[in-house]
């Protein structure tokens, strides 16, 4: 798949583009925690830097500036599931054009609203961007609109293989592998083509979703594949097939394609956070995953590496999904489900089994009186620490699964552990705060010492100074005083909560 031939029409269509109307040089940037982590030297192309926060600007001016006259006057039209509509958008505006956009329903609203502040007219239509694509050719035949393509069109590939000039020139030619997301192969294409037309030695790779492989596919097929669906998590690579120009580079300029797993884009986005303090959209953050997963399989020597941060269009709510999901795509954090005994002191043994490990996150309510399954998140430092935990449970005879790649599990059941106990007695709810540092949750069950049975118990750490904590106890009235003087003893700031208009809804046997 490697070793691109010369290739004068793209040289000369790269360095003669017309992006610089509109784009800027984005830098190349040391990353030195990823740099010093990883053990080769890291190096961010800051795409997110762009006047629309994505590389796509490129391209699409690249196109539209090449327009004739006559093409101008009709306005132009495009698919996209965001960043190159707002590429689109924005020079269409710079240059006078009507400018007509069609995005698939699903697409961030950020990303809409952008479009629509641009003076841009959006049409959205289907969950895919398939679907936007063909409603684009029926309003670009009905209207006469000159149509830009998101990925396949020389022009565009030629705008943004300006990327890998920058790259070139920026790193004095001093690079070994280049990392490129990878949705509809454009900015693949045009950064391999460049850059392996002058420099063959340098490796490309493209980086793709599990969710939306169809370059991967395409290149382990020998032709381009069209997939059934596509998960839209990294929705600015959520393409169901490659383009025709596009696949042709790739064959020939591209080494290989790696795929992660959107618990390692989450990382990523973190990885991202934590260097430049710029917050990634999923696709944006592709080639960082991508860099990750293939240093933790690859040895040799310190290398060069580059990735391309490609789109920082990130809507808010999402957020939360990624912070949830950031440690264990770091393998910083391992999710199990224990079955423990259903008695006084229990939960605190467990805790001492695991030892002086910082617990993430802790769910359990009492169902029956024999046996307790808790679903407990803890800290590790790699997949082989939490191999460890797993193995260090099951030897002191708990009954452990790990479900740390258990996709239900994360989304669904850490949420949904609990409901209503049949059979708890004198049931006291109440809700703590926990300093958030080692130890704080032992002291907890010590200074309780397996006095009252624990009837029901859930903590996430949230990363800030405190940590929140529902807890529920059966405590008989007449052990009310003595169970007071626990909670002063205790010290953490409590707050009683059985009048909880929840907790009566959800949580009770009455």
């Amino acid at each position: 798949m490697s070793g691109a031939s010369a290739d004068p029409p793209l040289l000369h269509d790269v360095l003669t583009s017309r992006v610089y109307d509109v784009a800027r040089e984005t830098p190349l940037e040391e990353a030195p925690r990823l740099s010093r982590r990883l053990g080769h030297t890291v190096l961010l192309k800051r795409e997110d830097l762009q006047p629309v926060f994505s590389f796509k600007l490129r391209g699409a001016h690249n196109r539209i500036a090449h327009l004739t006259p006559e093409e101008r006057a009709r306005g132009v039209i495009t698919a996209s599931a965001g960043n190159h509509a707002q590429g689109v958008a924005y020079s269409a505006r710079h240059l006078g054009l009507e400018a007509v956009i069609v995005m698939p329903k699903t697409t961030p609203e950020i990303k809409v609203e952008a479009v629509e502040a641009m003076g841009a007219d959006v049409v959205l239509a289907g969950d895919s961007y398939s679907d936007a694509q063909a409603h684009c050719d029926a309003l670009a035949s009905e209207r006469g609109l000159s149509f830009i393509h998101p990925f396949d069109d020389p022009l565009v590939i030629a705008g943004q293989g300006t990327i890998g000039e920058e790259i070139l020139r920026q790193a004095h030619g001093r690079l070994d592998i280049v990392f490129v997301p990878v949705g509809g192969g454009g900015l693949l294409a045009g950064v391999a083509g460049y850059i392996k037309t002058l420099m063959p030695q340098v490796t490309i790779i493209g980086v793709e979703p599990w969710e939306a492989d169809a370059m991967y596919r395409s290149l382990e097929a020998g032709e381009r594949v069209r997939l059934e669906r596509v998960g839209l998590f990294a929705d600015g690579v959520a393409v169901r097939q490659v383009g025709v120009h596009t696949f042709e580079w790739a064959r020939r300029a591209v080494d290989s394609v790696v795929r992660v797993t959107n618990d390692e884009i989450c990382a990523a986005i973190k990885d991202v956070f934590d260097e430049t303090r710029s917050v990634m959209e999923p696709a944006g953050a592709l080639s960082v995953a991508g860099l990750k997963a293939w240093a933790e399989t690859e040895g040799g020597g310190r290398r060069r590496l580059v990735a391309i941060l490609s789109g920082a269009n990130m809507n808010f709510d999402r957020l939360r999904f990624v912070a949830e999901r950031a440690e264990v795509g770091e393998a910083r954090e391992a999710l199990l489900g224990v079955t423990i005994p259903e008695k006084p002191g229990a939960f605190r043994a467990f805790c001492a089994t695991i030892g002086p490990r910082v617990v993430t996150e802790f769910n359990y309510r009492l169902a029956g009186r024999e046996e307790a399954h808790i679903f407990v998140g803890l800290k590790t430092s790699s997949r082989g620490d939490a191999g460890d935990v797993a193995l260090r449970l099951r030897e002191q005879g708990y009954s452990t699964v790990d479900l740390t790649d258990n996709e239900m599990a994360k989304l669904h059941v850490r949420h949904m552990v609990g409901g209503r106990a049949v059979g708890v007695g004198d049931e006291r709810l109440y809700r703590f705060e926990f300093p958030e540092r080692p130890g704080a949750l032992m002291q907890f069950l010590e200074t309780l010492g397996g006095r009252w049975n624990i009837s029901l118990f859930h903590y996430r750490n949230h990363g800030a100074d405190f940590g929140r904590v529902l807890c529920a106890f059966e405590v008989p009235e007449a052990q009310m005083s003595d169970f007071r003087v626990f909670l002063d003893q205790l010290g953490y700031p409590s707050v009683p909560e059985d009048a909880n208009a929840a907790y009566e809804l959800f949580l009770t046997g009455r």
